[in-house]
């Protein structure tokens, strides 16, 4: 297959010959600003995802590293088929020196394959690492065929801690352990459900019985298949990885059916404020992951910005609430500024990617290295990890609601507000 980089080194090679025979080659403009291309859903039903992006980009523009880069954005759609086509039209009609993709596999996996392919350096977060890394792979069922990255780099935490984290909140609470699972039919859900890295061989460990119904599609209207078993097995722990808008329904329906667990710790759909005011009065102490709030004590490497500060700037800023992909967002830009500085030639896609491995950064969300650690040696090579909390929702006086870390135990760096609540009736 012809990629972008091998069209690049024929064009090259064309300007050397060229040159010999004492023609003119182009000259690269000098100065020009480092291209890099960034993908996220803007819109549909991931959109609350990339909120932030419009603060975060004007943030990086005004840095120092920032006026160096130009920085062209597509929207995603929150669909997997547009986000391969954006990144595409980025790497051979905008001919960026670097890609950058944020929220969910629905959006990461389609832009690291692209990107891979066509042999372009890509900078990957806000998605576990085994549905990227494992989603990839030509044969996910087999690990003895999982080969790693030349070019693809993720940075975020693994099933392994949201796995920890949601049964020591669980621990928290007197139960019958009795889990119920809403995994739906994508990336996310395929791997939370999966019975060897996901969920069910932990539970199991633990002593926790649990209720799967199977895979269900996206923006899914009837969850009273799944309400109505998860009634049967008295089940008094829901968990899963669900999209914002379902997540609504299968709580909304869960009440009107008179199911009322101890404790629903679900991941995605309840990240965001806005999706548990949606709620009202019944998204109190639900409970979810949490990647970064104000109250995590690491600060920013390109202006030196703690998270309570970014977070407290978004919020002048915007008039909304922080939410958590405001500080992974921003370490995007981090690890870009800190690698491309770190290179003599910006379209050296080779060194480019030899930077990024070899980054050891400290970021707003935490150290970030490529040097393998908590990761299996197949992910060595392209996947770091960041710390991971869990946090309640808190209904505030007057109305709105807070997100309290009620446990730290997988990160103990990272400081505590409260203790676990069961769910009101």
């Amino acid at each position: 297959m012809l990629t972008r980089r091998k069209l690049l080194k024929s064009t090259a090679a064309i300007g050397l010959t060229a040159a010999a025979s004492g023609l003119t080659a182009p000259a690269i403009a000098k100065g020009a600003r480092i291209r890099v291309g960034y993908v996220t859903p803007q819109s549909g039903p991931l959109a609350a995802f990339a909120e932030a992006d419009q603060y975060i980009l004007g943030g990086f523009a005004d840095t120092d590293a920032g006026k160096n880069f130009e920085v062209i954005v597509k929207d995603s759609q929150s669909n997997p088929n547009r986000a391969a086509e954006v990144a595409q039209e980025l790497i051979i009609d905008e001919e960026i020196d670097l890609m950058l993709v944020a929220s969910t596999p629905e959006t990461t996996n389609p832009v690291t394959t692209t990107c891979e392919n066509e042999e372009i350096p890509c900078i990957s977060t806000v998605a576990p690492w085994q549905p990227w890394f494992i989603g990839q792979q030509g044969n996910p069922g087999d690990p003895g065929s999982w080969q790693p990255f030349n070019y693809a780099y993720h940075f975020f935490w693994g099933l392994e801690d949201v796995i920890a984290v949601f049964t020591n909140m669980w621990g928290q609470l007197d139960s019958n352990k009795s889990v119920g699972a809403l995994f739906p039919n994508d990336g996310d859900g395929n791997a939370w459900g999966d019975p060897n890295v996901g969920f069910p061989p932990v539970l199991a460990e633990q002593g926790y019985g649990l209720t799967d119904t199977g895979r269900y599609q996206n923006l899914t209207d009837d969850f009273t298949a799944q309400i109505n078993a998860f009634k049967q097995a008295n089940v008094e722990i829901v968990t899963g990885v669900v999209i914002p808008p379902d997540f609504t329904t299968f709580w909304t329906q869960a009440k009107q059916q008179g199911f009322t667990p101890k404790a629903a710790s679900i991941g995605k759909a309840i990240l965001f404020p806005q999706a548990v005011e949606a709620l009202g009065r019944t998204g109190h102490n639900l409970s979810s992951e949490v990647w970064w709030s104000p109250t995590h004590p690491f600060t920013s490497s390109l202006n030196g910005m703690s998270a309570g500060g970014l977070a407290e700037g978004y919020t002048a800023a915007t008039g909304r609430q922080w939410t958590q992909p405001i500080g992974f967002v921003h370490a995007l830009f981090e690890v870009a500024a800190d690698a491309m500085g770190r290179v003599s030639d910006t379209r050296d896609a080779d060194a480019v990617s030899d930077a990024i491995a070899e980054t050891r950064l400290d970021t707003i969300v935490g150290p970030l290295a490529w040097d393998g650690a908590g990761v299996p040696p197949f992910a060595a090579r392209n996947v770091a990890k960041t710390p991971l909390v869990g946090g309640q929702w808190r209904l505030k006086e007057g109305g709105g609601y807070d997100l309290v870390i009620v446990d730290n135990k997988t990160a103990p760096a990272v400081p505590t507000g409260g203790t676990m609540e069961i769910l009101p009736d």
